[in-house]
């Protein structure tokens, strides 16, 4: 019996294999803790025990007492980065983009803040040693409880300095237009802070291996960013900093920016002259790595009697730290979903002593559509009209925000699969009609969108000896199958077998590329990949001589050791030949792809739809999700597999921000009561039901030639309002206030 190969054909659209499967799934996959280097000794870090005021005075004598311990490095004797010298005052208010800068100064800003790292030859007596260091603290009275604390609300730097900042105030029409509607409301919607918790540990391997030469073993979403990042902090060339990231166990978003705890590696190995590696526990991943914000919001919506938008006004305020300004586009899905002639919108942020918060899967617009999703279907109750069909009369052909037309937009059709799928027309108007034995039975959808971008990036082709074609780029995969989709792209390109295609990824070393995140690797870094293959081609018809001269370079075949015309096999020629006509050099491309001036004429976006089932116990108001469908409009589907795994992955989240998910802070302290994952409940298996994925599939050949847009942002965008909605379906109770536990149902 022959075993199912590892790969399909491999064209665009197969359900192909993930090339890295084996690896991960054998264990052999290295992650950034798991590199061996000679010398390798361990960090571990202690946490501030208040939220704000002043180091007092920090012991650290009985820690460097104890066995194996190498140092503990503290604000005392901590060497200095060289780019953070230009902010040494602790008072200095906070600015944009500026974190926190590690064992800087005596200052606490947040609890659980970095203060110390103990260095050891081993964990455990690095762990062991982190709990001999005592400190002493001035406390200042701090600021963690947002309602209290609201009037300190204020508008983004970013958004004072630029009018037409997505974060500045804005009006189309008429201000607050909603109050002249035939039919309004008004409502207020809270979404607590919720957790990355991939599985993967944020960890790091730091190795000085020279004074001005730093390697770097780091769980990153952007490794070219973060090579910079470096460079810039400790003086030294861009070239001399090497990050490698080549397998990365979940973000979520939190690989997106460089955090205290890695300039902490950093200086620990410079100061010890040893590699040293430093993986944060599962409670320091609550308040040193970013979370999705507490963010409050207000809707305003009108319509008249028919059904149609008069106008929405959407407030949010997020929190941030006090230290830096963290924003997010929670209102954008407001000025752009519906056909509302009259739309406000403003936002604001929160400074909190707590820390910085980071964009999380479908970041500000999985936010703002908890609010706005869910205003909808209010109004669509008030006015006693189905959801899906109030939707469909506020449809936009044009974006309302800038006039532009869709690039694509097949929205439409995405409705229309997932209500068939989930059976919508079982939904009654009236909620609580619809009983299984003790459980209410309700239905619900929600809308999402994200924008279809695509930047600049580079890309190499490599044809080696045995034919095989090796591409090159520095992206980073945190789960969705880059690897995958680009070899298929390029084995589609090359119209070789996948076996013979190997992209390579995650290092500082290999061509420029940006951070994954945003839902546009694949148009990036996707576009570099398939034009690297055609500029391969293109120097393959250079080489190969007279006998190919009349065919084009896309006839040509590489097939094993040789290549051939794809209309006339017998025309053929060494590759052998071809290398020494080459200087002896294997055949190799360097390209950058990038975008045109398509946004400037059109509106590009991906679209989502998520429709839910679900059954709410009538006495112990335990809610269960017993199926969702979750529709795309993403262009063309490069790989349904891995793209079908994308948006199962973002349903899953929208049932963890819907039921589950919220962190509690303990006010007396600044600190998180739910600080692991006994007490932070994501959903897991029993949580999660049947759910089905459906793709429109039709390609966007404006946003970029492979006719693709984004995935992972919208798989959750959406899909928490769906629920919630259902929810109101099945029981008449509204839950404004994320997560819907019994305790609000009962």
């Amino acid at each position: 019996m022959n075993e199912q190969p590892l790969f399909k054909d491999g064209v665009v659209g197969d359900r192909m294999n993930r090339v890295d499967g084996r690896l991960k799934v054998t264990g052999a996959a290295q992650y950034s803790a798991e590199y061996q280097i000679p010398g390798l000794v361990h960090g571990f870090l202690v946490g501030s025990t208040i939220a704000k005021g002043r180091i007092k005075s920090i012991d650290t004598k009985a820690a460097e007492r104890a066995p194996g311990v190498l140092a503990v490095i503290t604000h005392l004797n901590s060497i200095k980065v060289p780019g953070h010298a230009n902010r040494s005052q602790p008072d200095e208010p906070a600015t944009t983009g500026q974190p926190l800068r590690v064992f800087n100064n005596d200052r606490i800003v947040f609890n659980d803040q970095p203060i110390a790292i103990v260095v050891a030859d081993t964990l455990e007596r690095a762990r062991y040693a982190a709990g001999l260091v005592k400190t002493q603290y001035e406390a200042d009275k701090h600021a963690t409880n947002f309602n209290a604390h609201t009037d300190r609300a204020k508008v983004p730097a970013q958004a004072k300095k630029n009018p037409k900042s997505p974060q500045a105030d804005h009006d189309r029409g008429q201000v607050d237009g909603y109050k002249t509607a035939p039919v309004k409301l008004e409502m207020e919607y809270v979404i607590p802070s919720e957790m990355h918790n991939p599985m993967e540990l944020q960890s790091i391997i730091a190795h000085w291996e020279a004074p001005d030469k730093l390697t770097v073993y780091d769980k990153v979403q952007a490794v070219k960013g973060t090579q910079r990042a470096f460079a810039k902090d400790w003086g030294i060339p861009e070239e001399n900093v090497r990050v490698i990231a080549t397998f990365v166990g979940g973000a979520f978003g939190n690989g997106l920016h460089n955090w205290p705890h890695e300039t902490a590696a950093i200086i620990a190995a410079k100061q010890v002259n040893r590699p040293v590696k430093l993986v944060l526990t599962r409670e320091q991943m609550f308040t040193m790595v970013g979370y999705r914000p507490y963010t409050w919001q207000r809707i305003g919506i009108g319509a008249t009697p028919d059904g149609k938008l008069v106008g929405i006004t959407h407030e949010a305020t997020g929190q941030t730290s006090t230290y830096e300004d963290f924003t997010e586009s929670t209102v954008q899905q407001t000025r752009m979903m519906y056909t509302s002639p009259n739309v406000s919108t403003r936002y604001r942020i929160l400074p909190l002593d707590i820390s910085t918060p980071i964009w999380m899967r479908g970041p500000g617009e999985a936010t703002g559509a908890f609010a706005l999703e869910s205003a909808m279907d209010e109004l669509a109750f008030a006015l006693n009209i189905d959801p899906m069909e109030f939707r469909l009369r506020n449809y936009t052909d044009v974006d309302p925000d800038n006039g532009k037309p869709w690039s694509t937009k097949y929205l439409k059709e995405c409705y229309q699969m997932g209500a068939d799928r989930i059976g919508w027309k079982n939904r009654q108007l009236k909620p609580g009609m619809l009983k299984q034995g003790d459980w209410l039975v309700g239905y619900g959808m929600g809308v999402g969108t994200f924008g279809a971008n695509r930047g600049r990036s580079k890309a190499s082709a490599r044809l080696l000896a045995d034919g095989t074609v090796v591409l090159q780029s520095a992206t980073t995969d945190i789960g969705p199958g880059t690897g995958t989709v680009m070899v298929q792209l390029a084995a589609d390109a090359l119209k070789m077998p996948p076996e013979k295609v190997r992209f390579e990824l995650g290092n500082s070393l290999f061509p420029d590329a940006p951070s994954q995140g945003g839902s546009a690797t694949v148009n990036t870094v996707g576009s570099a990949v398939v034009e690297a293959c055609a500029a391969l081609k293109e120097k393959l018809h250079q080489l190969a001589g007279p006998a190919f001269s009349a065919a084009k370079p896309a006839d040509i075949v590489i097939q094993g050791n040789q290549l051939s015309l794809a209309n006339n096999a017998a025309t053929k020629v060494a590759y052998a030949d071809l290398i020494k006509q080459n200087n002896g050099q294997e055949v190799a491309v360097l390209i950058e792809s990038k975008p045109g001036d398509e946004r400037q004429k059109y509106s590009m976006y991906s679209f989502s739809v998520h429709f839910a089932e679900v059954h709410v116990h009538q006495l112990t108001g335990e809610v269960r999700v017993k199926k969702m469908v979750s529709c795309a409009d993403a262009g063309t589907i490069v790989n349904h597999k891995t793209a079908g795994n994308q948006m199962i992955g973002g349903a899953v989240g929208g049932i963890g921000m819907a039921l589950t998910e919220g962190a509690t802070m303990d006010d007396r302290f600044g600190r998180y009561i739910t600080k692991d994952l006994a007490d932070y409940h994501v959903p897991v298996h029993a949580d999660a039901p049947h759910i089905e994925v459906a793709f429109v599939d039709k390609p966007d050949l404006i946003v970029d030639s492979m006719g693709t847009k984004g995935i992972g942002e919208i798989a959750i965008i959406g899909a928490a309002p769906a629920i919630a909605n259902a929810v109101f379906n099945a029981t008449g109770k509204r839950i404004r206030e994320l997560p819907i536990t019994p305790d609000k149902l009962i």
